[in-house]
């Protein structure tokens, strides 16, 4: 294939795992790497916990070392972004003026904030969380003394939370369900969230329903509620959630729908183009459900296979989907995809200062799902028992004093 390129466009985890995994895998053609940032490919996860702490720099972020492509030979077009897609041409065009042809080509776009439609949102003091130039500018904000408003009670606010309480900053989240992660998480862990925010000091209003943003002098200062209430803030940060980019496939003809249709090989219904990461929708091999999974294990998993399928090299094996985020000296790791349980179970040590716990989710006696607080071998059992999709002993899989490794040992070997 030394005469094909192959054009990626995005330079996310998703894009940056395609074009190591095609080398690893052989393929010895051109390989572009475009992205819209003016940086190499980075680690999105830490913007919102070790990076906006001031724990770590960004060269932390960097997925491998800026000179490693080079190395590679991957071609880094960065602080460019594609227009437009001539399928029959087989070319892409940038916003620089350029064209470029390829052989295959790989959407890895991912996705962009959701935006809050209300009036004020467009005040200087509203941020959203999505990059590192996001991160630079929030990170004067997280400061002693400085309060701010958090819209949005999903995982991105409540790190935000967390890393604002740590830093000395007095921050309010401010939620429009009901519960905290209502749309991620069953209720038992939205109450556990809940208790842990609140018993170390973050204002948590729910059932609160953002009216306007307002300021003066073109600055945000508070946050009006649907009930007449003003949460006074010196800035406001946004997390209700992300779209996908699909708009580009979508004019290009491709099939899109909660993102950009692909199948097994990630590819699109355009067999030379392919999709990974956020902006991609595939059936769930785990599910059987057609979803489109934000996380970066998802998007390194349909990375590797959308390099096999080019190459033509086996495709790897799927694994279960895997999420994690930090919260305080809380790490929570799931395994699997909540929506589909018809029975949870919570799995304690009797020492509550044990302080870690796991709910484990269940179909039908199989194990599909579980939430793993500090709890890092009940996560890797779990993730095994899920993938082997193994029915558990009920009564060992809630007992503390029976080994997690033990009841995985007996259910794999059912």
């Amino acid at each position: 294939m030394t005469d094909a390129t192959v054009i990626i466009l995005g330079a996310g985890q998703a894009g940056g795992q395609c074009a190591a995994s095609l080398r690893r895998s052989g393929f010895d053609g051109r390989i572009i790497l475009a992205g819209s940032e003016p940086h190499p490919p980075y680690q999105r996860p830490p913007l919102s916990k070790a990076y906006l702490a001031g724990e770590i720099g960004e060269d932390r972020l960097w997925l491998q070392p800026p000179q490693t492509w080079a190395d590679q030979k991957v071609e880094l077009r960065l602080g460019v972004t594609a227009t437009a897609i001539d399928r029959d041409a087989k070319t892409v065009r940038f916003d620089d003026g350029s064209t470029e042809t390829y052989t295959h080509l790989v959407i890895a776009t991912g996705s962009r904030v959701r935006p809050l439609p209300v009036p004020g949102a467009d005040l200087d003091g509203v941020r959203y969380l999505r990059k590192i130039a996001d991160i630079d500018v929030l990170k004067a904000d997280f400061q002693p003394g400085k309060r701010i408003a958090i819209v949005g009670g999903g995982y991105i606010g409540l790190e935000a939370a967390s890393v604002a309480k740590k830093l000395g900053a007095e921050p309010v989240v401010i939620e429009a369900m009901d519960r905290l992660l209502a749309r991620v998480a069953v209720a038992e862990l939205s109450a556990f969230y809940l208790d842990a925010h609140r018993t170390r000091g973050v204002t948590v209003e729910l059932s609160a329903q953002v009216e306007a943003i307002e300021g003066s002098q073109g600055r945000a200062g508070a946050v009006l509620l649907a009930d007449g209430r003003e949460i006074v803030c010196d800035s406001v940060l946004v997390g209700i959630g992300v779209l996908p980019n699909q708009e580009l496939a979508s004019a290009a003809g491709l099939t899109t729908g909660n993102g950009i249709s692909v199948d097994s090989e990630c590819r699109t219904s355009d067999p030379a183009i392919f999709a990974i990461g956020d902006c991609a929708e595939q059936e769930n091999w785990l599910t059987g459900t057609r979803i489109r999974l934000e996380s970066v294990p998802n998007a390194l998993d349909q990375a590797k296979h959308a390099a096999a399928a080019i190459c033509g090299t086996p495709a790897p094996k799927p694994e279960v989907p895997w999420f994690w985020s930090d919260q305080f000296e809380l790490k929570l790791q799931t395994a699997g995809v909540i929506g589909q349980q018809d029975t949870t179970l919570q799995r304690r040590p009797a020492d509550p200062a044990a302080g870690h716990f796991t709910l484990f989710h269940l179909r039908d006696g199989v194990l599909i799902a579980a939430d793993c607080v500090n709890d890092a071998h009940g996560f890797m059992a779990a993730k095994m028992m899920i993938a082997q999709r193994a029915k558990p002993d009920l009564d060992d899989l809630v007992n503390p004093d029976v080994p997690m490794k033990d009841v995985m040992k007996a259910a794999l070997n059912q």
